[in-house]
């Protein structure tokens, strides 16, 4: 949540055509009574996108996925990972892996009323559930609801004792069960999820899983993306360029900012673009210097570049 918004997809997008792109998690209540064009709309050229839910109430879950395939989102997927306080309060997230039969039932209600995949987001259990009876306990509600695809980030979620930031971490990676898991129900799609970190490792885990999920890696190192479409989708590789990447995203800002939007809102998702580069460090401080963000973008550019390669 925060991360992955409209400007970040758009970036990324930039960088891999093929990948399908997640949105932020949206609950039901925000997607039915609040401001849908600024929480769901989206560019068309961030397509594939993949809407993110959060929420526990079967038919709120089905409103909005017509909602959501009214918006044109390639995906809807229900959120039963996210270990927050706040997801906990809603009754949403990780603390649904305790309620199987409910997700299948959410997930039966969203098959029903729209045409598009539904797929879930899980974890292998939370606190002191058995992972092997809890990810096949919910895999087998929601495969028999009609699930297109699970994901699986392959640890537990202490939702007792561990923050959200720490959960992402401090819990030990089971791959293990993730593929036996796979091995259980062979004709499911199963996605993998954390701790994934490099093109060999996606290469590896993708002879085994139908698919692989990068997320904070994504993020922090998204130049990483720019060989996806050639590696793992078959598309031919051509050399992309990180200045021209930048300059793309200039003129993005520039529209943005035409809507009345700053610049800033948009540039904290580049900032990992030149990363292992020299001068990367200084061309993140240009971008990020809180007295340049009255100037005009297609300014701060040339002045980022310039004190990158001065650098």
């Amino acid at each position: 949540m925060e991360w992955t918004d409209r400007h970040c997809r758009f970036f990324h997008r930039l960088l891999t055509r093929r990948a399908l792109l997640y949105t932020e998690m949206v609950t039901t209540g925000a997607v039915i009574h609040g401001d849908r064009v600024r929480l769901l709309g989206f560019d068309p050229a961030e397509q594939p996108v993949a809407l993110q839910l959060g929420g526990s109430d079967p038919g709120a879950l089905a409103q909005s996925a017509r909602i959501a395939q009214d918006f044109g989102y390639s995906e809807i997927n229900l959120n039963v990972g996210c270990p927050s306080d706040r997801v906990q309060e809603g009754r949403f997230g990780a603390c649904l892996m305790a309620e199987p039969a409910l997700v299948g039932d959410c997930v039966a209600a969203m098959r029903a009323a729209v045409a598009l995949p539904i797929t879930v987001k899980c974890r292998i259990g939370i606190d002191d559930q058995d992972p092997e009876e809890a990810l096949e306990a919910l895999t087998h509600n929601v495969k028999h609801a009609g699930a297109h695809a699970l994901i699986v980030h392959a640890r537990k979620a202490w939702l007792q004792g561990l923050s959200p930031r720490e959960n992402r971490d401090i819990p030990p990676l089971d791959y293990d069960r993730v593929f036996r898991l796979k091995r259980q129900h062979p004709e499911l799609e199963i996605i993998l999820n954390g701790g994934i970190k490099t093109l060999e490792a996606c290469h590896e885990h993708l002879q085994t899983f139908d698919g692989v999920m990068l997320g904070r890696e994504a993020y922090h190192n998204p130049w990483l993306m720019s060989q996806w479409d050639a590696l793992f989708f078959g598309v031919p590789h051509h050399e992309l360029d990180r200045a021209a990447i930048e300059q793309q995203m200039v003129d993005y800002m520039e529209r943005v900012g035409l809507k009345g939007e700053p610049w800033s809102r948009v540039v904290r998702h580049m900032l990992g673009l030149r990363n292992g580069l020299p001068g990367a460090r200084r061309w993140r401080q240009v971008w990020s210097d809180h007295k340049l963000k009255t100037e005009p973008a297609r300014e701060v550019a040339r002045i980022a570049r310039s004190e990158s390669v001065a650098a």
